[in-house]
């Protein structure tokens, strides 16, 4: 955790999923001054006049230094070639004010945990109040569900949530059809007065689809995003430039420093310069 300006956050959690090497990298830099002969690597020395075969293709992926990479990275300036690496990251807890500014960064594969689809839990806990404020109150904080720590700040965030939803309910003649499934229409009569019961009830059925069509209003920046994200080098090093800089704003500069302690050396030495 870290406070900010009074609030409390916690950080994002960052695994490397997967990553191709760099010695496609090579591969692609030496097919474009035909230099396959002046590689340290013997696997490129031999593909200059022949094809590889598996195993070699195996090692070129094996390659973990590239002198040729690092000049053009850091003389000449031939970025292009990075292009041929890429790096995929499961980012769990960040926020969605930091996915808002993620996203600018185009050349990216990018998957996101839908609110249209993960919602239910949320809504559940708002129809099985039956206007207990404090019940629902204390059913979201228990899913841990905003990067901000406090809790007093975070009752603030949820009885917003509660007070939008208790508006909507006042709007809509068929809330209840349109919050829950319609298997799970009956629960609402059978458990009336036992929010405990109509709350599990809910849980267990089953879920209603696109929930987070009607209700994504209610949530803020501050709630939890997790995402799989693939980078090229080339795009990597930009990001890194950008969001690791101290004039980033501070929650995606975590989440770049978090990725960069994931990423190997090999990358790192082409694309972050030495301080």
């Amino acid at each position: 955790m870290e406070n900010m300006y009074g609030i409390e956050y916690s950080k994002p959690e960052v695994v490397l999923l997967q990553d191709t090497g760099i010695g496609v990298a090579e591969t692609a830099a030496r097919t474009c001054y035909d230099s396959f002969s002046n590689s340290e690597n013997e696997v490129i020395n031999y593909i200059e006049d022949n094809m590889p075969d598996a195993k070699m293709c195996d090692d070129i992926n094996d390659i973990q230094e590239s002198n040729l990479l690092g000049d053009l990275a850091w003389t000449y300036f031939h970025h292009s070639i990075l292009e041929h690496a890429n790096l995929s990251f499961l980012v769990r807890g960040t926020s969605r004010g930091v996915l808002q500014e993620h996203a600018r960064h185009r050349i990216q594969a990018i998957s996101v945990r839908s609110t249209r689809y993960t919602m239910s839990s949320i809504i559940n806990a708002f129809v099985a109040s039956q206007g207990d404020k404090e019940f629902f109150i204390e059913k979201i904080l228990g899913f841990d569900m905003f990067v901000t720590c406090d809790e007093g700040y975070n009752r603030l965030e949820i009885s917003a949530m509660f007070d939008k939803l208790a508006y909507q309910q006042t709007k809509v003649e068929n809330f209840d059809e349109i919050s829950i499934a319609k298997s799970s229409l009956e629960f609402l009569e059978e458990f009336k007065g036992d929010s405990q019961a109509m709350f599990d009830a809910l849980q267990a059925g089953k879920k209603k689809r696109n929930v987070g069509d009607a209700f994504k209003h209610i949530i803020t920046d501050n709630v939890k995003v997790d995402m799989v994200v693939t980078f090229n080098l080339r795009s990597l090093k930009n990001y890194f430039t950008l969001r690791e800089s101290g004039a980033a704003f501070f929650q995606i500069r975590w989440l770049a420093q978090e990725m960069m302690k994931v990423t190997p050396t090999k990358y790192l030495d082409l694309i972050v310069k030495k301080k």
